[in-house]
């Protein structure tokens, strides 16, 4: 877990939430920025995705806020971050995908009420940037992987070529699914 150095709270990361079968042998990772158009309209087919392969399958999302177009994505990352403290990544995820035209910070506040985060302090929190360095830890790995441009999916660690259509995620999960039967270990008889 990261540790914010100005609090020394301990934060979880968003690599350790995940929606899905946590012992799901395929994982499918998005980098993503929450002002992007390209990355809301893609959300509708990953929730197809995982009810397509209902537990063999787990997903996760990651920040890669591009900043220099959105200027709401890194504290909407932020927000989302704060959220996951509480357990309720995924509801704000959906939130603010949902708002992306509207992320002020005060806004950002609201979706957090609705999607039943309790902490009061929050808008502090968000204020405070407590969070910033969780989301910026998640956008220089992204960087490291290669991730250039949002939405970028990884399948089990292979950087995902293509347009991120459901059929196109389905032959690449297909393809995972396949090599994860093949690798995985059989039992040994005692």
């Amino acid at each position: 877990m990261a540790t914010s150095k100005a609090k020394n709270i301990e934060i979880i990361p968003p690599k350790s939430v995940w929606k899905g079968n946590p012992e799901a042998r395929v994982s499918l990772v998005e980098f993503g920025d929450y002002e992007s158009d390209a990355c809301a309209k893609v959300q509708p087919v990953l929730q197809k995705v995982l009810e397509h392969y209902n537990g063999k399958v787990k997903f996760n999302f990651r920040h890669f806020p591009l900043t220099q177009l959105h200027q709401h994505a890194q504290k909407a990352a932020e927000a989302a971050v704060g959220a996951a403290q509480e357990g309720k990544f995924w509801e704000m995820h959906e939130l603010l995908f949902e708002h992306r035209r509207n992320l002020g910070t005060i806004s950002l506040k609201n979706y957090a009420r609705e999607a039943g985060v309790e902490n009061k302090r929050f808008l502090t929190e968000m204020i405070d940037s407590t969070y910033s360095w969780t989301v910026r830890n998640d956008l220089l790995e992204g960087v490291d992987k290669g991730v250039r441009d949002v939405p970028t999916f990884f399948i089990n660690d292979e950087q995902f070529q293509g347009k991120p259509s459901f059929d196109n995620l389905v032959k690449a999960i297909d393809s995972a699914l396949k090599t994860a039967k093949r690798k995985s270990p059989t039992r040994q008889r005692a």
